[in-house]
């Protein structure tokens, strides 16, 4: 019986990448955390894995009447990155910058724990494959 590869990892492999984006966009956060009027980014990471298994996500669309419009299909995150957000403050600072530092510390922390479980998942998978492969 033939294994699909793809199909046995593919939604580890897909969780990778979406929490290897996070963990970038929270550290553009944290490098941020003195710029004014930054607004810090995330991705909703339940979206982003629905979108990666092919599922139609809901949500509201919007629709302009040409690409250049923002939120439009010509709009660099529209197209690029559906799933990326701006982060909702709890206490904006008074030069508009959003970003809290302990909130993206716990939030970097949270994700580089979820990362090595996607990780430990993984690993696991190939060496139950490898086991299959030469016996043991």
């Amino acid at each position: 019986m033939p294994l699909n590869l793809d199909q046995y990892v593919s939604v580890h492999a897909a969780a990778l990448d979406v929490r290897a984006r996070r963990g970038e966009l929270i550290a553009n956060n944290l490098a941020n955390a003195d710029t004014p009027g930054y607004q810090a980014r995330d991705i909703d990471f339940r979206q982003a894995m629905a979108r990666a298994a092919g599922e139609r996500t809901t949500g509201v669309t919007i629709t302009t009447t040409r690409p250049a419009h923002i939120g439009g299909a010509g709009s660099a995150d529209a197209a690029t990155n559906p799933d990326l957000k701006y982060r909702t403050p709890l206490a904006p600072a008074l030069d508009g910058n959003t970003v809290d530092a302990q909130i993206e510390q716990a939030s970097f922390a949270e994700n580089a724990v979820r990362y090595q479980a996607t990780l430990t998942f993984l690993n696991s998978k190939f060496r139950g494959l490898l086991t299959a492969i030469l016996g043991g």
